[in-house]
C-alpha cells in the first residue's frame, strides 16, 4: 500500500520557464516541492537563458496557455496560485479570464514588469491590464521596489515612502501587500514590508552579498504553497521572508556567470 493520501493538494504556478534552471517555473517546481506541495504549471514564456542572460523568448499562444490552465483545473486539487511574468495584454487578459471560471483559489501576484537592467517588460496598455484585473484579485500581492512605483505611478525613496505605499497598493484592490525592500537603501539590512487588513510587520534582514536569481520568484511561490497548506496570508509571507534567506545562505554558481542560484534543498522547512 502506497504511504502516501489518494490525492494531495497542488499549487499552481502561471509564469516564465527559466531554462538555466534558477528563476521562473524551475524555481517554483522546487519550492512546492520542499513545502511538500504538488506543483502544476502553466507556461506563459519560454526562455533560452543562463547564468549570463537570456538569449530569446517564446511566448505560446494565449489560448494555448488558457488550455494548460483549464487542464490543471479540471483534474487537481488546488488550493493556491501564484502568477509571474506575464508580458502582453492578451496573456493577462487570459489569464484574468482563466481565472474567473476557476475562481475562489486564492492568488499570489508577483507583478514581475522590471528587467535586471531596469527595462520595462510590460507595455503602457499590459500594466493597465494587469493592474486592473489581477491586482483586485490578488490574496498577496509582491511588488520589489521599481513594480510598486510602477504600480502606483510615484516614487518610494526611503521608508516613509514605502510604508504610505502599502496602503496604496492595497487601494488597487490586492488584499494584502508584500513589498520587497531588497532596491531600498536602509543601513545594512534589507527590509520587507507587509500589510493587510488585520496584520501587518516589518522584517529586518542582514543583506547578504550574494547575487541571488530567483529570488522573487521563490519567493511568491513559497507564499502560495503556505497559504495552501493552511497557513494565513501574513504567516505565509513571515515564513517564504525566513526560506528564502536560507535558500540565499547554500546559493551556489552552477554556471559562468556571477549570479548564484538559490539552494532550495538546505531551506526545506521543518
Amino acid at each position: 500500500m502506497s504511504p502516501y493520501p489518494t490525492r494531495v493538494i497542488s499549487v499552481l504556478t502561471i509564469a516564465g520557464s527559466d531554462s538555466g534552471g534558477g528563476a521562473g517555473i524551475q524555481a517554483d517546481l522546487k519550492t512546492f516541492a520542499t513545502h511538500g506541495v504538488h506543483g502544476l504549471s502553466a507556461i506563459a514564456a519560454l526562455t533560452a537563458q543562463h547564468t549570463r542572460g537570456v538569449t530569446a523568448v517564446h511566448a505560446p499562444p494565449p489560448a494555448f496557455l488558457r488550455a494548460q490552465i483549464d487542464a490543471c483545473f479540471d483534474d487537481f486539487d488546488i488550493r493556491a496560485v501564484k502568477i509571474g511574468m506575464l508580458a502582453t495584454t492578451d496573456v493577462v487578459s487570459e489569464v484574468a479570464d482563466a481565472l474567473d471560471a476557476h475562481g475562489g483559489v486564492p492568488l499570489v501576484l508577483d507583478p514581475v514588469m522590471i528587467a535586471t537592467s531596469g527595462a520595462k517588460l510590460l507595455d503602457d496598455d499590459a500594466l493597465d491590464a494587469l493592474r486592473r484585473r489581477l491586482v483586485p484579485r490578488a490574496t498577496v500581492l509582491t511588488p520589489n521596489l521599481p513594480e510598486a512605483e510602477l504600480l502606483l505611478g510615484a516614487a518610494i525613496v526611503d521608508g516613509a515612502a514605502a510604508d504610505s505605499a502599502l496602503d496604496a497598493l492595497r487601494a488597487l484592490g490586492a488584499q494584502g501587500v508584500l513589498l520587497k525592500g531588497g532596491h531600498l537603501a536602509e543601513g545594512d539590512h534589507v527590509v520587507d514590508r507587509y500589510r493587510d487588513a488585520t496584520d501587518g510587520f516589518v522584517h529586518r534582514a542582514p543583506r547578504l552579498a550574494i547575487d541571488g536569481h530567483g529570488t522573487g520568484c521563490t519567493l511568491s511561490s513559497a507564499i502560495a504553497a503556505r497559504i495552501a497548506l493552511g497557513d494565513t496570508a501574513a504567516e505565509a509571507c513571515r515564513a517564504a521572508i525566513d526560506y528564502v534567506h536560507a535558500a540565499m545562505r547554500g546559493a551556489y554558481r552552477p554556471g559562468r556567470g556571477e549570479v548564484s542560484v538559490l539552494a532550495h534543498y538546505a531551506a526545506r522547512p521543518a
